[in-house]
């Protein structure tokens, strides 16, 4: 074995992390106010430290050194050195072993003691004085890892059209913790992800790309594991480089690179949940184990007249400082990673107000919005904006910029309360399945931008949505506190499961309309993972901390006929859209363009087959509206679909329009197995069921005339 060297080579001060080349290692982080930078070697286990050297150089403000014959699997981490002044902000301990920011993969966990806190815990005031016992012990450390060890073949990103886009978003574990037909071993792994199993079923709702919680490294939290609990979901980031360790079911990197690539072979983009906006170590009173202790004043946003304190626009703890050009480096590099040795095709920002602020507030043309649009590689994958924080300013839907789609919480709130009966949502709905126009058409944006959804992660599934009047969220330890207050719900008369065969019906009812109208809304829809089988969250709709049957989809209730019969209906759905181009328009319908002359893109029925008047439109008894849509088709003909939506109580009847003829009514979401049929001639009128929907499609030659 080669002997270790007294000291480190100078080396390079890129790129940031840890950095083989076949012959040695090249370490180099940044800290502008670090004095002395420590890199520390383990054994394989991290469990002792076995050499300790300088970095020798720093070169515009990043420490670098190179040691040579190192090679991948070498296990480290980081001392700095500095002035622990929390007064102007700086927070520096060498006594804390701390975790390099580019780490690609770690070893070890996380064990909670004091000894992980930078200063002494206790009193109000205590963390101006600073804690001089090692950290790193307690202490998770990085690996260098060879990136280059993987055969992609020909796979490369997918680019599939936004126009042809359906997400899926779903939990890594989660989906297949409890799924027969993957080996046990695996399940919530990686590995699990790529099985034949699961990619059949993506195939059979006509999914396109698969939305992951947050797979980066996450921490578990203190106050979670003192309570019995599991931080689920993984918005705590630990490093936003390393994949979470325990999804890696062989524990190799490529484990994941070889699922995206199954799942980029099966048609399906893969899509990653990212938090940049903040990092696991939480306020100034939380925990130093990697970035506070590199350099506290520049990772974070801190109170310009008391930089002691962290800016919390958050809601956790601190906020990641996006104004300063080394963090919005380590944003893109992290960004760039992930597309490029792991091939992933997008991301979903959380919290992504966060990212666009400056210290005047939100800017759409900040400097990471900028860089992001601009970069030849990320600029070219999907972008998706969560938009809001909890800080001034932070509701942002709409005001991102081009290149970003965001998810449309006014689309799930109101989509919510039209089908549950409220008064006066016809007008609301409306606007939600042209896209949201009033919210997104502007500098050439296209409806695509508005990512449609009636359940996420967070808060009620689908099948709870109809279910339950209030949250159930005693088992999070909060008092039933925690999670949304309004979740414009209802139960249908009795609270939870139910076996009234009454109210089973009206609330299948109301799961297939709903699921009808995300994916017949202009826009990009999203369906919730297991809302397609009937999942349930037994009322809990904030299940971030529940690591077991609560939060894990249940593919044992899916297979009851019911389910099966809600899967095959989202499957037909997925298909009617990419059937027929009306139902995702590549631009916003207002209608005014004539795809025939006489026929335009959108136009609104009543029941009685004439235009919906504006006073009626403002009638908040109504309950039932038809939309016709047209847009050209293939070889030039043009298709219409009309569709017929009824919130109401009982079966409505509809006049058609006689502005086309010769309907095709392809969906009757009260008669989700019934087949399609050609309208006859003589057929004026359709019958819509309580809260259904029915579709109707129709061609147009060039000219206007019929084609069937």
């Amino acid at each position: 074995m080669p002997v270790a060297p007294a000291r480190l080579e100078p080396g390079r001060p890129y790129p940031l992390g840890a950095t083989w080349d076949g012959l040695g290692v090249n370490f180099a982080v940044f800290s502008a106010h670090a004095e002395r930078i420590e890199l520390c070697l383990f054994n394989a286990n991290g469990r002792r430290e076995t050499t300790r050297y300088d970095l020798p150089e720093c070169t515009d403000e990043v420490w670098h050194g190179y040691l040579p014959d190192a090679r991948p699997g070498t296990v480290y981490g980081y001392r700095v050195h500095g002035p622990y002044d929390p007064n102007k902000g700086h927070r520096f301990n060498p006594t804390k072993l701390l975790l390099d920011p580019y780490a690609k993969q770690l070893v070890g966990n996380i064990t909670w003691s004091d000894a992980l806190f930078g200063y002494r815990v206790g009193g109000a005031r205590a963390d101006l004085t600073m804690d001089r016992r090692d950290s790193a012990a307690a202490m998770p450390k990085g690996v260098v890892v060879d990136d280059r060890a993987f055969e992609w073949g020909r796979d490369r990103p997918l680019e599939r059209p936004w126009s042809d886009t359906i997400i899926y978003e779903a939990h890594l574990k989660g989906l297949t913790r409890l799924h027969d037909e993957v080996p046990g071993p695996i399940r919530g792994s990686f590995q699990a992800l790529g099985h034949p199993a699961v990619i059949e079923h993506l195939q059979k709702i006509g999914v396109t790309a698969v939305e992951l919680l947050p797979i980066h490294a996450f921490l578990q939290d203190r106050f979670l594991v003192e309570k019995g609990l599991t931080n689920y979901w993984g918005y705590s980031t630990l490093s936003f480089f390393a994949p979470e360790p325990g999804y890696l079911a062989t524990g190799e990197l490529n484990e994941a690179r070889a699922a995206i690539r199954r799942l980029h072979d099966a048609g399906i983009e893969v899509l990653l949940d990212v938090v940049y906006n903040h990092t696991c170590e939480g306020s100034e009173m939380g925990p130093t184990l990697s970035w506070r202790g590199f350099d506290n004043a520049s990772y974070y946003r801190l109170l310009p007249d008391n930089p002691r304190h962290c800016i919390n626009d958050t809601g956790t703890g601190n906020t990641v400082n996006m104004s300063h050009p080394r963090v919005i480096q380590m944003v893109m590099d992290s960004l760039r990673y992930w597309v490029e040795t792991f091939h992933v095709d997008g991301f979903r920002f959380d919290l992504g107000s966060v990212l666009g602020r400056e210290p005047t507030g939100f800017d759409p043309g900040s400097g990471f919005f900028d860089a992001l649009r601009q970069d030849p590689v990320l600029s070219r994958s999907k972008l998706i904006s969560e938009p809001w924080d909890i800080g001034p300013g932070g509701y942002q839907l709409g005001n991102h910029p081009p290149g970003f789609a965001e998810w449309n919480d006014k689309f799930r709130d109101g989509v919510r309360r039209f089908w549950k009966g409220d008064e006066g949502m016809r007008s609301d709905l409306a606007a939600r399945l042209t896209g949201s126009a009033e919210l997104f058409d502007r500098r050439r944006r296209q409806p695509w931008a508005s990512v449609n959804y009636i359940a996420s992660h967070d808060g009620f599934t689908l099948e709870d949505i109809v279910s339950y009047d209030h949250r159930h969220n005693e088992v999070n330890g909060e008092d039933n506190r925690d999670g949304h207050g309004e979740n414009y719900s209802h139960n249908w008369g009795e609270e939870g499961e139910a076996d009234d065969p009454a109210i089973l019906e009206t609330r299948m009812r109301l799961k297939r309309a709903m699921l009808a109208t995300v994916f017949f809304s202009a826009g990009t829809p999203m369906l919730l993972a297991g809302d397609e089988l009937d999942r349930t969250q037994r009322g809990n709709n904030n299940a971030y901390c529940q690591d077991n049957e609560i939060s894990w989809i249940d593919w044992k209730r899916g297979s009851t006929p019911a389910a099966e019969a809600l899967t095959r209906f989202t499957g037909r759905l997925a298909r009617l859209r990419h059937r027929f181009a009306p139902l995702r328009p590549p631009r916003f319908p207002h209608g005014r363009s004539e795809p025939v002359p006489g026929l335009y893109d959108t136009q609104w029925f009543g029941q009685d087959g004439q235009p919906i008047s504006s006073e009626a439109w403002r009638d908040p008894i109504s309950k039932t509206f038809a939309m016709l849509r047209a847009d050209t088709a293939p070889g030039g003909a043009v298709d219409t679909v009309l569709l017929m939506v009824n919130a109401d109580s009982a079966d409505q009847p509809f006049t058609l329009p006689t502005t086309v003829q010769n309907w095709t009514l392809v969906l009757d979401s009260a008669e989700p197995e019934a087949e399609e049929r050609p309208l006859k001639k003589d057929e004026t009128a359709v019958t819509v069921g309580a809260r259904s929907v029915v579709l109707l499609w129709s061609r147009l030659g060039r000219e206007g005339e019929n084609s069937g």
